[in-house]
């Protein structure tokens, strides 16, 4: 008789595994589109900390300079996709001595004009969810004394002179509300 009870306990039951395959299961179905919003989350906070370097690059170029620099052909030259370019810093953001290293999810461009010497505007656009709507961050600084800055150029024209999301200067974020988030 004690034979037959170490038999039948050498082992998992075809129930007992089962049961474990469900949870795993249920678990990896929590777990994933939580994963894969983080992800998102991560490589939209690529262009906020990029905006935020050129905003101190620019910042220090008119501490020395005595003027900013704009950026008008926005690097990469398209906006990339759900995989990273090759940023290769060209034209005015040599002069301006910012570059990320290595790929990046975004393209940015700088808008100034030297007419109105005292503002800027700096934007970041990308296809980060792969679904053919552009994410775009920026940051406006106003005009000295006024509540516009410049608008901003070619594709990243969401933004508006007005500040991000049409109200906020001197503050990097998502130019249009429904920027802030992907949905995928």
């Amino acid at each position: 008789m004690s034979k037959l009870i170490r038999k039948s306990t050498k082992g998992f039951t075809l129930i007992e595994l089962m049961i474990v395959v469900a949870i795993i299961g249920i678990l990896a179905a929590i777990a994933i589109p939580n994963f894969l919003r983080f992800q998102l989350k991560s490589k939209s906070s690529e262009g906020k900390v990029n905006i935020a370097a050129i905003r101190t690059a620019e910042e220090s170029y008119l501490a020395e300079f005595g003027s900013y620099v704009g950026v008008a052909t926005p690097v990469p030259a398209t906006i990339p996709g759900v995989s990273k370019d090759e940023f290769t810093p060209a034209g005015n953001f040599n002069t301006l001595g910012w570059s990320p290293e290595g790929m990046v999810f975004f393209n940015y461009a700088v808008a100034y004009a030297s007419a109105t010497p005292s503002a800027y505007t700096i934007t970041a656009a990308a296809d980060i969810a792969g679904d053919t709507v552009n994410q775009v961050w920026g940051y406006v600084k106003p005009v000295t004394g006024t509540s516009a800055g410049i608008a901003p150029i070619g594709a990243h024209g969401v933004c508006t002179a007005n500040g991000i999301a049409g109200d906020q200067l001197s503050t990097v974020g998502p130019c249009l509300s429904t920027h802030g988030q992907s949905i995928f």
